[in-house]
């Protein structure tokens, strides 16, 4: 495409002769700044165009695609310094939100497709309680949840650090993605109804009364839909968790926000009822010197006692079976991990099949059980797609049996020649780390909440299979994993629900 002609009017009066297809809006700003000797630089100007600020975004979209064309007109303002660093923050924080949704949805893409190797170092996936696989929906209904789950986790971590706004910019995005998805493949988890229960915390912790319609509106959502999930009186979720009563907080945070929506709406009696309930959980929640030193005692920290405590109703015995069965889990899936690792590299050694996939190692130890040598067996599996009987036709052919080994020798060669020159390859170590384990619905419509697993591996960077990443980012966002159990989305501090009780509960006392 030519050079496209731009009329620039105001801080600068002109015509740029440019690239639509090469220049972007920080590139266009920088020249503007250049020309009417700016002192603040770039970000002491604003770019307006059809009565809209230009913004950056992630700094790689070009202005053709804001629809500029020949003698489009741009209004160039100048901003205070003040101004300009205000500007140049909200730029930063567009920036970082869309590279936030771009590693999001590229983790779930690469993670959600059936028998797909990872090209990373890590493996995502989503698991039930027990700590196994889940495949929920179709694989694009798959990949939607991992990628609002993904989403979701970040969030908390950015309300853990009351960024709310910040949190506020993500639950939406994870509410956009989760809309994605059929909404039968969820009906039966919770995370969608926490997540909303999330965005109206964001709202009253920034304090903004204009979103009180909405807030009234996803927490009747949120209550509908944990009513569903955890079944009337938490009854379906009581029995998953083995009499535990691990939501108290979720519903007291719940109890609460309904109350202060009916407050501000003149709704007192509602209001005071949603309260007394919510302030009735905080003191069940409160946990005795006694109990916590009894635990403390045995050697337990004060955190984990603590929570023990809570998520069992204050019951000592039952906090005790708690943390022995929690720290049997953690060594559980520690095992389970390794041998999941030890499976990936020896997928990696085979190599990929033409789709890009991994070799089914189930289809393998079958063919193996035949009598069929493994290494063989394997390359039969990857030149077939996994087609068990397409493999079993090679490899009882001996002309084809030989050509299987040949591209076997041809492949260890090419990997001794990118390690002695090197460049990656497909069978690097791995690096072994715990996975986390996060709750997730079963295919049986059990209830729970959805969590994605992390296992640490070294990244496969086949020079065919070169896949463009946000590693910062996506480190970001999977760290987060690592810290979450199946109890996370439970696990409430309730200090700051605590004070807004008794704050809106004083309200009330003041309106009669």
């Amino acid at each position: 495409m030519g050079m496209t002609k731009l009329k620039i009017g105001g801080a600068w009066s002109g015509v740029l002769d440019i690239d639509v297809e090469e220049w972007t809006v920080a590139m266009l700003r920088e020249e503007v700044a250049k020309r009417c000797g700016c002192i603040g630089g770039p970000q002491a100007i604003n770019l307006i165009s059809a009565g809209k600020v230009l913004k950056d975004g992630d700094g790689t979209e070009k202005l053709s695609q804001f629809g500029f064309k020949n003698n489009s007109k741009i209004l160039a303002t100048r901003i205070s310094v003040d101004q300009g660093k205000q500007f140049l923050a909200e730029e930063e924080r567009s920036k970082r939100l869309a590279r936030l949704k771009f590693a999001a949805t590229s983790l779930a893409q690469r993670h959600s497709g059936h028998g797909a190797l990872p090209v990373e170092n890590f493996n995502l996936e989503l698991e039930n309680q027990s700590g196994q696989k889940v495949q929920l929906g179709s694989e694009s209904d798959q990949r939607a949840i991992m990628m609002g789950l993904v989403l979701h986790t970040n969030a908390k971590q950015l309300i853990a650090r009351e960024q709310y706004r910040d949190a506020l910019e993500v639950l939406n995005m994870g509410e956009e993605v989760f809309s994605l998805c059929n909404p039968k493949a969820i009906e039966m988890v919770d995370n969608v109804s926490i997540l909303q229960i999330d965005m109206v915390w964001c709202y009253f912790m920034l304090r903004d009364i204009s979103w009180l319609a909405v807030a009234g509106q996803r927490l009747a959502k949120a209550r509908e839909g944990i009513e569903r999930a955890h079944g009337k009186g938490s009854i379906r979720l009581r029995l998953l968790q083995g009499g535990q009563c691990p939501e108290l907080a979720l519903y007291l945070r719940l109890e609460l926000l309904e109350g202060i929506v009916a407050y501000h709406s003149g709704h007192f009696d509602n209001s005071k009822q949603a309260l007394s309930s919510a302030q009735f959980k905080f003191f069940q929640l409160q946990v005795s010197d006694e109990a916590l030193s009894l635990l403390m005692g045995m050697g337990y920290k004060e955190k984990a006692a603590k929570r023990a405590l809570r998520m069992n109703n204050q019951d000592v015995e039952r906090a005790v079976d708690f943390l022995v069965e929690e720290r049997k889990s953690k060594i559980k899936k520690l095992e389970e991990d390794i041998m999941h690792i030890m499976e990936i590299l020896e997928q990696r050694s085979y190599g990929m099949t033409p789709l890009g996939k991994g070799v089914d190692l189930q289809k393998l130890n079958e063919l193996v059980s035949f009598g069929f040598e493994r290494e063989v067996a394997a390359e039969a599996l990857r030149r077939n797609e996994n087609d068990t009987h397409k493999s079993l036709d090679d490899l009882i052919s001996q002309e084809t049996i030989a050509t299987l080994q040949i591209d076997i020798a041809n492949r260890k060669n090419e990997t001794l020649d990118d390690q002695s020159t090197g460049e990656p390859n497909g069978s690097s170590e791995a690096t072994m780390g715990i996975g986390n384990y996060g709750l997730v619905a079963d295919s049986n419509e059990t209830n729970a909440t959805m969590g994605v697993g992390n296992h640490d591996l070294v990244a496969d960077n086949q020079k065919k299979n070169v896949v463009k990443r946000d590693v910062e980012m996506e480190d970001e966002l999977t760290s987060g994993l690592e810290r979450k159990d199946v109890f996370s989305d439970y696990d409430i501090d309730v200090s700051k629900e605590g004070e807004a009780i008794k704050e809106y509960l004083n309200l009330l006392s003041s309106t009669k």
